[in-house]
């Protein structure tokens, strides 16, 4: 037996290392057989036949054989029991050899105790499915195909009979390519007890006469998406829905390639710095590599790393991550975040700045910024103490450069061999190069204008310098008239059509105080350049769209930009960044892409025309720009919307973003009908072919 055994090349510890316990469910099965075979009893128990005394006796010694307790489990011979063992060694020998196997020649990534679960999955993903953590496996997008347009469908129904569902497909079939025919699917869900097609306003062909119509009877609810428009008409007691042909895509087949990166979650590293949940992660990277998305983005925090003392960098949650996303082969883009996390829009934890740094602020709150009542803003450091030594005896310049020597000593490798693709710098409150001018914190709402930031010492020193060198030291002062966090333009004497903002004090002030804002992303990007030598570097760009249509540009003013509707308040900033060969990231907005909660009609905002305006900035001054959605999204008609900015349909010189970043990687985004939309906009980013792109 033990040379039967050693020819399959197992033992005891193979067996325990491939975790797969002998099953003893095939036991049973294996003894019920044996006993089916060769005892029949009849009804009054009694034996109707047997094929021989011995296997009458044999089955007799398991009747006699009971567990102590009582128990009815009959014990089996030692050889049978060996038998069993012997072939699920011989099982796992070859689970073993095609585990070995696909590492070594598939280049697979399985864990060392998978299984055969690992195995199917794996297959499944090289086959282009996608396999959720729980099992649930479908086919992705580009795998298999739904009925094609052009089809006719009449539901009826009342509140005592089932639906009846009659189906008449068009003469032309879609989705046959690559000498794959595919086949027709009709799909239905279920609603209240009603069936009804679930089919999409995107089912039916633009060039299709033929409608959809749903007719419920009394007391059954037609639910229809939105997305269609549909009308419902009632013919008697019935309620008649037609859907109309769907609306035209584009098609973005052979259009260039765009990175897709996916944004990990806030608290993906505790404050610990320890890795919230590996396992959990592990295998929702694992889906989004399945669906060929090109990387992720994570913000490493100053408040995280540096929390306890100066120079004292903690980066061991960080290791563990940058170990997973390599064995899943997938790019990086790192964000420097030297701001605060928490208690603004889309904040679901709190990270605070560095523990020391706020011990520091309790005995000289100016270094954080500070607002005309007085109010300080610990969100980030005030610009004003770039190159004062207020940080025990650093400057928050050398503080920046140290924090990122280190990250770039600590990931050497990385950078090496090209994982981490670009770091982003951040440059003020959440992460974007702008004053903390609507802190929600100080009871700003949207659209309020905000307030300046310039009433620390030490900005308040540079706008003095400033007056005294323009020859008129009474300038010296932030505007009185420029209203609160909440004020609208017109109630403001600054921001006010004909207002200060447009006088000869408005102009000194707000070129004063929009170039701190340009000095000290300048000073940062330096810093950046010399940390991270050959590395790409970019800086995020802030979308303050509110009161855009307005003569004053309120909102973007009090944010540090002098962008008023005489004047491009974007230029300086772009050739800065162009200085330091940085890349522009501004985050893609417009109508059916913001935020519905915080729309507000009275707010004359243009977010398209700022953004056209920025972009149009970045492509004259022949810089790289990313974008990134504003909102978390999984709408079809958003999706599309964000493509269509991504890659202009008319640009004479087929320009393009350099990279898309979705924002944030979530549960909700991993639900089925979400996750598939999301892998047509990879794909369709991708510039691939999309054959059931109207399923």
């Amino acid at each position: 037996m033990a040379a039967e055994m050693q020819k399959f090349g197992t033992s005891e510890e193979d067996d325990e290392e491939m975790g797969m316990d002998v099953k003893e469910e095939d036991d049973d099965d294996d003894e019920d057989k044996n006993i089916a075979s060769t005892v029949m009893v009849d009804i009054d128990g009694g034996l109707a036949s047997s094929s021989s005394n011995s296997q009458f006796n044999h089955h007799q010694q398991f009747q006699d054989q009971l567990t102590p307790q009582g128990g009815s489990r009959r014990c089996r011979p030692f050889e049978e029991k060996e038998r069993t063992k012997l072939r699920e060694r011989q099982r796992r020998a070859i689970t073993a050899k095609i585990l070995a196997g696909l590492r070594r020649h598939g280049n697979y990534n399985l864990r060392v105790r998978a299984d055969i679960n690992d195995v199917i999955a794996a297959l499944a993903r090289e086959a282009g499915w996608v396999v959720l953590p729980d099992g649930t496996t479908f086919p992705s997008r580009s795998q298999g195909t739904k009925a094609a347009g052009g089809t006719s469908t009449t539901v009826l129904a009342s509140p005592s009979t089932h639906m009846q569902v009659q189906s008449t497909p068009c003469p032309t079939l879609r989705g046959i390519s690559s000498g794959n025919q595919s086949t027709i699917e009709y799909n239905a869900s279920q609603m209240k007890g009603v069936f009804v097609p679930s089919s999409s306003p995107f089912d039916i062909s633009a060039t299709a006469h033929s409608i959809t119509s749903v007719i419920v009877g009394d007391g059954g609810d037609a639910q229809i998406d939105p997305r269609t428009r549909g009308s419902i008409d009632t013919v008697g007691n019935m309620q008649v829905v037609d859907i109309p042909p769907k609306l035209q895509e584009r098609d973005f087949a052979g259009t260039s390639y765009i990175p897709v990166y996916v944004k990990l979650p806030l608290g993906v590293i505790n404050m610990k710095c320890e890795l919230a949940d590996p396992d959990g992660l592990l295998n929702q990277l694992r889906i989004l590599k399945s669906i060929n998305v090109d990387g992720i983005v994570v913000d490493c925090w100053w408040g995280i790393v540096e929390a306890h003392a100066p120079q004292e960098y903690n980066w061991h949650g960080y290791k563990r991550l940058f170990q997973i996303v390599r064995e899943l082969k997938l790019k990086m883009q790192v964000v420097m975040s030297f701001h605060e996390c928490g208690g603004n829009v889309g904040d679901d934890v709190c990270i605070p700045l560095p523990h020391w740094v706020a011990e520091i602020a309790r005995s000289n709150p100016d270094i954080y910024f500070t607002d005309r009542s007085g109010r300080r803003n610990p969100e980030c450091l005030s610009w004003g103490v770039d190159k004062e030594r207020v940080l025990r005896g650093r400057t928050a310049l050398e503080v920046y450069f140290d924090y990122m020597r280190s990250f770039r000593i600590e990931f050497d490798e990385y950078f090496g061999d090209g994982m981490i693709s670009m770091i982003e710098i951040g440059l003020g409150p959440c992460g974007e190069l702008r004053y903390p001018s609507n802190p929600v914190k100080h009871g700003w709402r949207y659209p309020g204008v905000g307030e300046f930031q310039c009433y620390d010492q030490y900005l308040f020193k540079s706008l003095r310098k400033a007056a005294e060198t323009r020859g008129h030291s009474f300038w010296a002062q932030a505007p009185d008239n420029a209203g609160s966090y909440n004020s609208r333009p017109h109630e403001t004497g600054f921001f006010c059509d004909g207002g200060d903002y447009d006088g000869y004090y408005g102009r000194f002030f707000l070129t004063w105080y929009s170039q701190v804002l340009v000095d000290h992303g300048d000073r940062v990007l330096y810093m950046a350049e010399l940390a991270f030598e050959g590395t790409c570097i970019a800086a995020k760009l802030p979308g303050i769209h509110w009161w855009y249509k307005t003569a004053s540009h309120a909102a973007e003013l009090s944010a540090g930009y002098y962008n008023p509707c005489n004047r491009d308040g974007y230029a300086s900033t772009v050739a800065m960044l162009k200085k330091h060969r940085a890349a522009l990231n501004f985050a893609c907005v417009g109508p059916g892409i913001l935020d519905p909660h915080v729309e507000y009609p009275g707010a004359l905002g243009d977010p398209e025309g700022l953004a056209w305006q920025v972009l149009n900035a970045a492509w004259d001054a022949c810089i790289p720009f990313a974008s990134e959605n504003a909102f978390p999204c999984h709408d079809r008609e958003v999706y599309n919307r964000m493509l269509d900015k991504a890659k202009p349909l008319n640009d004479p010189d087929r320009r393009h973003f350099s990279a898309f970043t979705y924002q944030r990687l979530s549960p909700l985004l991993m639900e089925r009908d979400n996750f598939m939309e999301f892998e047509c906009f990879v794909k369709r980013m991708h510039g691939k072919e999309i054959l059931d792109l109207e399923a």
